[in-house]
């Protein structure tokens, strides 16, 4: 069914202005959020320059390291949270009365049972999707004291949790996919459910990481899941730190779920949800300091089409969300500078950064009070930070090509480099690299660069594998150096 023929309604949040932050919350300054000059901040989701006005700086600052807001400040502790430069913390909540878990499941029976064992206690409906095991599934879920709905067609997660989640009528929706490992499920619940103490989030996700199984497989995940989005607090935001969060563990607020997950999508269904989420001006709420375990593909075959899939549906994605789904999101200037370092012209990427501080230089609020240095940490920060995430992005969806373009005698070396700095970004944050992980790392790629290109092709959604270049205030010839009607700022 198209999608603007869909009554696939969300409904809209409240209005942040009638939403402040309360009185004696904690908050806490995202990790990145750095103070510049006199009154301006930069980070955020996505990152941003912002301007602290009046007293409002001497007010972030004293919640760098945690604080709490106090009476006046409600509203301006609002907009840096609703632009994730602010996270607050909350006590966590003991929701599961008010709780429906919503178990999406196909075939697999033991994992099933683990999972109910885990769930013990709770409000459970678990959405049998089609499964050939239908008897023993039922069985199972009536052994546990469950709730259980049989779907007689496959119809693919987003279908099966939608129905779970109509055939109930708590507050809160917890979707758990089925083999999907918990320690305390009542405590993951309740640190969870800290999150909706902000009237305007609509979900909150876990950090999801490897099991502990034995095997290369979940040796490998345990280190590098594709799932797991890493230990700093975010609100998911289309092209932010956090883009999405998956749907493998994801509680969500009844008010805010709608007519919920999109059916037509197989795969990224909550990738679409969340994003409709967000446009509706709900957060959603990235929370790593709560941890579940998501166990790997048992086999090559399964862990290779499992990736590939992932890639795959950015096609789709692409096609109804366009340029958000694109694979390299950078601005003109930064590209030039890094295109001319690739191509060995120093001289030439000196000049570029030297017209991009001149830019920004004009563009700063004229109470800045050392504009000249502000520029250049800005710019040389900036071009710096952007290096590795664009080799990163590269080499994510375009590896075939360079590995290709790499048996060129004279591309080789250039092409080499590129795809080793993409590859080990991915470990940047990590205190070892395992030499074992790097092969799978590899597979990874190409698997979901395959995908990529193939979903592209199949649903026309050409965002998938089109970068977006953002425009540069100057010309080309002033990008180039050509127009130097002023002295260089960088020698």
């Amino acid at each position: 069914m198209p999608y603007f023929a869909m009554a696939n309604h969300l409904v809209a949040a409240p209005l942040p202005q009638d939403a402040p932050i309360e009185p004696g919350t904690k908050v806490s300054l995202d990790d990145d959020a750095t103070f510049i000059d006199r009154d301006l901040i930069a980070g955020g989701s996505p990152w941003r320059l912002l301007r602290l006005r009046g007293a409002s700086r001497p007010i972030a600052q004293s919640w760098k390291d945690g604080g709490v807001v106090e009476p006046g400040q409600e509203l301006f502790a609002r907009t840096l949270v609703s632009q994730g430069l602010l996270h607050p913390h909350f006590s966590p909540m003991d929701v599961s009365a008010e709780t429906d878990v919503i178990i999406p499941v196909f075939q697999n029976v033991p994992a099933l049972t683990s999972l109910l064992e885990q769930l013990q206690g709770l409000h459970v409906t678990v959405v049998d999707d089609g499964s050939n095991s239908g008897p023993e599934i039922a069985q199972t879920v009536e052994n546990a004291g469950a709730a259980l709905v049989r779907l007689d067609v496959n119809s693919g997660p987003g279908a099966a949790r939608n129905e779970g989640a109509a055939r109930t009528n708590r507050s809160y929706l917890w979707f758990v996919d089925a083999d999907v490992l918990l320690d305390d499920s009542r405590t993951t619940l309740a640190q969870l459910a800290a999150n909706f103490s902000d009237p305007l989030v609509a979900a909150a996700a876990p950090r999801v990481v490897g099991s502990i199984d034995k095997g290369v497989f979940s040796s490998f995940e345990r280190r590098n899941s594709p799932l797991d989005l890493g230990n700093s607090r975010a609100i998911v935001v289309p092209g932010g730190r956090v883009s999405y969060v998956p749907s493998a563990c994801l509680l969500v607020r009844r008010a805010a779920f709608g007519d919920g997950f999109d059916p037509s999508f197989r795969v990224g269904e909550d990738v679409d949800f969340e994003w409709r989420l967000h446009d509706q001006g709900w957060l959603l709420r990235y929370d790593p300091d709560v941890i579940v375990r998501h166990p790997a593909r048992p086999s090559w075959k399964k862990w290779w089409q499992q990736r590939h899939d992932y890639g795959r549906s950015s096609g789709e994605l692409a096609k109804r969300y366009g340029s958000r789904l694109t694979p390299v999101r950078v601005d003109a200037s930064t590209l030039a500078i890094w295109m001319a370092v690739f191509l060995k012209r120093p001289r030439l990427a000196a000049r570029i950064l030297t017209v991009a501080h001149r830019s920004l230089v004009g563009q700063l609020p004229g109470t800045t009070e050392h504009p000249e240095k502000v520029a250049r940490q800005i710019v040389g920060a900036g071009v710096m930070r952007a290096g590795g995430p664009l080799a990163r992005s590269v080499v994510r969806t375009y590896g075939p090509l360079v590995l290709l373009l790499s048996l060129h005698p004279k591309l080789r070396r250039r092409m080499l480099v590129l795809f080793g700095v993409g590859t080990l970004w991915r470990w940047r944050r990590q205190k070892a690299l395992h030499v074992q992980d790097i092969p799978f790392a590899v597979a990874d790629d190409m698997a979901y660069a395959t995908g990529v290109w193939r979903g592209a092709v199949e649903h026309r959604g050409w965002w998938a594998i089109r970068p977006n270049i953002t425009g540069t205030t100057k010309g080309l010839r002033a990008l180039t150096g050509r127009d130097a009607k002023r002295p260089p700022l960088y020698d």
